[in-house]
């Protein structure tokens, strides 16, 4: 399923441009490779094509592990990987905001592009007001959603090489996913319902509280996306929430720099814990986290052992 998307004049010369200059540049791969190229915007929904493929596509990622999606700006290189993609597997919903026009360019140029999340019963965010920004991005961290995710990419690979069964590989992924979920409910079984109550560093962590029945009662950055700046008085009220809920657990991310959730940390009389999870990208080697279901599994496991220690 196409996505349509506008763009300006020079930024679509611009990107003509580079493709011209990168044309001799290695595309993703062996040009004489018959294979799907298919282009991933995130590490995770790289890691759900992977699982896909098995071999029987070229698959690219164009944000680096370990590095927030909102603002990422793609290279010349990447830009004409990107427009050479047989497939282009975004996640859409305003996540990737710097790469908006690159994927607009390329779509008005025929490059058949898939975001998922709009495709996925996406929610809300949580917090009303002056900052609530439509439909929340972040569906990787519900693991049915990205089961739901795996069965919309593989109908895409199909159309575009009907030898190989994609449908299957889907299925046996998403099962892996749906099994995956049974084993984080029984994880956060130790979790009280009293201590279900959260606070993030953005608001990433609705899809995970909507499916496990947690509550978000409150963010350091307001809004879907870390690009926003908190003003002191946010922050104080902030501080009141957690000090009014009895909340001693702030949830950071391992892609933003923990300063602003320390400073909140510190505002409090109590001792506050401040837990890195893995939200906008797949870990490193060793993290756990090295896998959609590893990180699954891992945010799972740290979130059970910060609010079960305090029951």
């Amino acid at each position: 399923m196409s996505q349509h998307y506008s763009t300006s004049r020079p930024v679509r010369f611009l990107l003509v441009v580079v493709a011209l200059v990168s044309a001799s540049c290695d595309p993703g791969g062996d040009p004489g490779d018959e294979r799907p190229f298919v282009v991933a915007t995130t590490t995770i929904l790289g890691d759900v094509v992977a699982n896909l493929s098995d071999d029987d596509a070229r698959v690219e990622v164009l944000i680096p592990l370990g590095s927030d999606p909102h603002d990422f700006q793609a290279s010349a290189a990447q830009i004409a990987d990107l427009n050479r993609a047989d497939l282009v597997v975004a996640n859409g919903l305003g996540l990737e905001a710097g790469l908006q026009d690159v994927l607009g360019a390329a779509a008005g140029d025929g490059v058949r592009i898939l975001e998922v999340a709009p495709l996925l019963d996406p929610l809300p965010f949580e917090s009303a007001g002056e900052h609530e920004e439509g439909a929340d991005p972040h569906v990787w961290l519900d693991p049915l959603r990205m089961a739901e995710a795996a069965r919309l990419i593989a109908a895409e690979l199909e159309e575009i090489e009907p030898g190989v069964d994609w449908m299957a590989r889907s299925q046996e992924y998403a099962g892996e996913l749906e099994q995956t979920d049974q084993e984080i409910i029984e994880e956060l079984s130790a979790v009280s319902v009293e201590n279900r109550r959260l606070v993030s560093n953005h608001e990433s962590l609705g899809y995970f509280a909507s499916r496990y029945e947690f509550e978000v009662v409150g963010v350091v950055i307001p809004g879907g996306s870390t690009l926003a700046d908190p003003s002191s008085a946010r922050l104080a009220e902030l501080v009141e929430v957690m000090r009014r809920e009895g909340v001693t657990v702030i949830f950071g991310e391992t892609t933003e720099p923990g300063a602003l959730a320390a400073a909140v940390a510190d505002e409090l009389d109590q001792e506050v814990e401040v837990v890195s999870l893995h939200t906008e990208s797949l870990g490193e080697a060793g993290s756990g986290a090295e896998t959609l279901i590893g990180l699954l599994k891992t945010n799972a496991a740290l979130i059970t052992e910060a609010l079960a220690s305090g029951q």
